[in-house]
């Protein structure tokens, strides 16, 4: 690729610094290490945000770190059932950890989200966690971890928790607004792409990983089950491109019954038709972000779209229209940074109501249209998966002449992704990570193989 090995040399150094130790082993690493900015929980060790560096650790050798993560945030894991509703259900994994220093030992102090911003709790994060032990088995070859009894149990808890409490008769998993990466409220409760697509990773994970026996026989049934109607539910329900949405445009509402088409009665005005049919090019398409009862999201949401690549949730040839989206709706979709986490971002009253009026979250920034450089990894992946190397390499070239300059930010704002994040912290971790990782998949595109389905 030919990138500056200064901007390699200071991205490795500032990672390793990043790790945490606990009881003298490497269990993760911190969030951000700004200096010019108060820690809040950017001190921890935030399950999302760590994927990348288990990745890139991986990818190095640098096997432990990862193979103490999973054993200590296991351990974290709630085992038993909660009806106090103070308590986080059985089946989660914290949103974040740090170390804590007592007098005479060291302890782990796990946070499900009772103390971030808006209390939510993380869906994502246990759905992560399984992502991180299939992709170290697959680099390690280490899959008697996976078959030890805590780790069947702490599979078959997450399992349980995504499928069978639930209020709804949809194969996705229904969750609260902000149980994501998209952390704040920006309307996307319900059913956000985001989360199916690490669902369906992690269902075929569980398949591959979970024994054959009497304890796993309705688990794995259940999987089996759901893989399948998870599969055809988000490929036909979720896809949009310009027939798809033309066929929308033609829906009747107040259908009734099995043989309706119009099965989630959207009616045909709360539709972007024009702005949709202006923008969806020619041989592109993309997973919606949303679906439910009167509601289709339209916006483009990149990790969703991007993590159904990877697991084998969109087909070939829905895979390869996502990156000819991407391609065609470059200065939309990627601009000066890679990549934008959403597409188009929410204005005026649209942003009054859905965000509550976030400030942080104003147009084009931060979760609202803003370019989050960690998602340059999960872009490259799909990019290479999908045999069109040329929209990496492109992508790095990008990172690479801004990120050690601007001093690895958080995010960036602006319609094309100009300006650094307003409230964007630097040096943070995984940031770092990604660009590292982007960079090792396009020298080494073997590693490509112990990520995807």
């Amino acid at each position: 690729m030919g990138t500056d090995s200064t901007i390699l040399d200071e991205a490795w150094q500032v990672l390793e610094k990043s790790i945490i130790y606990y009881n003298g082993h490497p269990v993760g690493t911190v969030a951000a290490s700004d200096p010019s900015a108060e820690a809040l929980n950017y001190d921890q060790c935030f399950i999302r945000d760590f994927v990348s560096c288990a990745l890139v650790f991986l990818m190095k050798g640098k096997t432990e770190i990862v193979r103490n993560f999973l054993v200590q945030t296991l351990k974290l894991q709630i085992k038993e059932r909660q009806l106090d509703f103070l308590e986080a259900g059985r089946g989660l994994m914290p949103a974040s950890f740090k170390v804590v220093h007592g007098k005479h030992e060291e302890y782990l102090l796990a946070d499900f989200g009772n103390h971030a911003i808006g209390r939510v709790t993380p869906v994502d994060s246990c759905l992560w966690w399984i992502f991180v032990l299939r992709n170290y088995i697959n680099t390690t070859g280490e899959l008697s971890i996976a078959h030890q009894p805590d780790f069947q149990k702490g599979i078959r808890l997450i399992m349980e928790l995504c499928l069978v409490a639930r209020f709804d008769m949809y194969p996705t998993i229904l969750v609260p607004d902000g149980a994501c990466m998209i952390d704040r409220r920006m309307g996307i409760d319900g059913h956000p792409l985001e989360i199916q697509s690490l669902f369906y990773y992690a269902l075929r994970s569980a398949k591959e990983l979970l024994l054959e026996n009497v304890e796993n026989s309705y688990i794995n049934q259940a999987v089996e089950k759901r893989l399948q109607s998870l599969k055809i539910h988000l490929r036909q329900h979720y896809w949009l491109d310009l027939d798809r949405v033309n066929a929308i445009y033609r829906y009747k509402g107040e259908e009734y019954g099995e043989t309706a088409l119009n099965q989630f009665n959207i009616y045909s005005d709360s539709i972007p038709y024009d702005r949709l049919s202006r923008w969806l090019p020619e041989g592109g398409g993309y997973l919606a972000g949303n679906l439910g009862p009167s509601q289709l999201d339209c916006r483009f949401f990149a990790l969703g779209n991007l993590m159904a690549i990877l697991s084998g949730l969109t087909t070939p040839e829905q895979s390869l229209e996502v990156m000819t989206l991407i391609e065609k709706r470059w200065e939309n979709l990627v601009g000066q940074m890679p990549m934008k986490i959403c597409f188009p971002a929410l204005e005026g009253r649209d942003w009054e109501m859905m965000t509550g009026c976030d400030p942080k979250n104003r147009a084009w920034s931060y979760h609202n249209g803003g370019n989050w450089p960690v998602l340059l990894w999960m872009l490259t992946a799909a990019a290479l998966h999908t045999g069109k190397p040329e929209i990496a390499r492109k992508a790095i070239q990008i990172a690479a002449k801004r990120l050690q300059k601007d001093e690895w930010p958080e995010y960036y704002d602006g319609t094309t992704g100009r300006l650094i994040g307003k409230e964007a912290r630097k040096y943070q971790t995984w940031t770092i990570a990604a660009f590292l990782l982007a960079q090792e998949m396009i020298e080494h595109p073997e590693h490509l193989s112990m990520m995807v389905f």
